[in-house]
């Protein structure tokens, strides 16, 4: 049975994959795990940025300095009051909930605190720990939106730690199984505790909701789910050079014959052409689609319009 084509991109959309039902396996071999220098070199990149906003101690300047453009207005968020006295970490509970659909709601546990150094030296890409994306929330109202065409098992890949996309298909839509992941155990570790939070509030229904750490180079991780997902998808994890190869050979892998994935991505430099050939390449069907939403094009269309004032819609990690 086909799935319509959609995919999204934060501010344009990028490529939903669908893959090819026929002749799978001349699809390009898979990619090889990424090499220590490469890895060695995303993190030193990342390390450079978290040294650079050393002296912003303020969650709100830190959010700042990292991006130009913060939300899209797509959910709101309410801070919840703390319950547990003994909690003296910086993490906060908050309620986000969808601005166009607001009978849908999350509990996020959004702030983990600072990034520091020895997080940056001996984890795996630490972005997802900073804040939640305008690409992820743009993801997840998208999924609010298409709630009703979603079924069977659904997986988020580089979900960051609170994978909202998945988490609100997990609440909006009638799934069996929805499995949100990421390559950082720390994000991974808040996700599962947002997961618990979520659970405990009654808003999974029937829904299975669970988390892991899955990296995409990771040949152990990727064969544990092989061909297991009807909806894979993901939201502006293209910016590593040395990965992009990898997610779409885990794409493929992971995906259902039949399955679709919704990639959200800007067009930041050649990331995403460069993305959508290596899809082509490794045997999927590639479509890409700008104007999907209207709220979004128009918030779009006002950065572009606000850049010649110095305003920009650009410069998200």
């Amino acid at each position: 049975m086909e799935r319509n084509c959609t995919t999204a991109e934060k501010r344009k959309p990028a490529s939903p994959l669908r893959r090819k039902s026929t002749n799978a396996d001349t699809c390009s071999a898979r990619a090889e795990t990424c090499d220590a220098n490469d890895v060695a070199r995303a993190r030193w990149t990342l390390l450079r940025q978290v040294l650079r906003q050393k002296q912003l101690e303020s969650p709100e300047i830190q959010q700042v300095s990292v991006r130009r453009f913060a939300t899209f207005d797509l959910f709101s968020r309410e801070l919840l009051e703390a319950k547990d006295v003994c909690d003296t970490s910086d993490a906060q509970w908050v309620e986000y909930r969808s601005v166009h659909f607001p009978e849908y709601s999350a509990l996020l546990r959004d702030n983990l605190g600072p990034v520091r150094v020895n997080e940056v030296l001996n984890s795996f890409d630490n972005t997802g720990n900073i804040c939640v994306w305008p690409s992820e929330e743009v993801m997840a109202h998208y999924c609010l939106q298409k709630r009703h065409t979603f079924k069977g098992a659904v997986c988020e890949l580089g979900g960051g730690m609170t994978c909202l996309g998945g988490l609100m298909v997990a609440i909006s839509a009638d799934v069996k199984e929805v499995l949100l992941s990421d390559g950082n155990e720390k994000s991974i570790q808040n996700v599962q505790e947002v997961i618990e939070k979520n659970k405990q509030a009654g808003k999974f229904g029937s829904t299975h909701v669970s988390s892991r750490v899955l990296r995409w180079d990771c040949e152990k991780d990727i064969s544990a789910f092989e061909d297991h997902f009807d909806v894979i998808m993901c939201a502006d994890c293209l910016f590593l050079d040395q990965y992009r190869a990898s997610l779409v050979d885990a794409i493929r892998r992971l995906m259902h014959p039949k399955g679709m994935a919704l990639v959200f991505a800007p067009r930041r430099s050649e990331t995403l052409s460069l993305f959508c050939e290596l899809a082509q390449q490794a045997g999927l069907c590639v479509s890409q689609h700008q104007q999907y939403d209207a709220q979004v094009w128009d918030v779009h269309l006002k950065g572009v319009r606000g850049s010649i004032t110095g305003q920009r819609l650009e410069g998200w990690l």
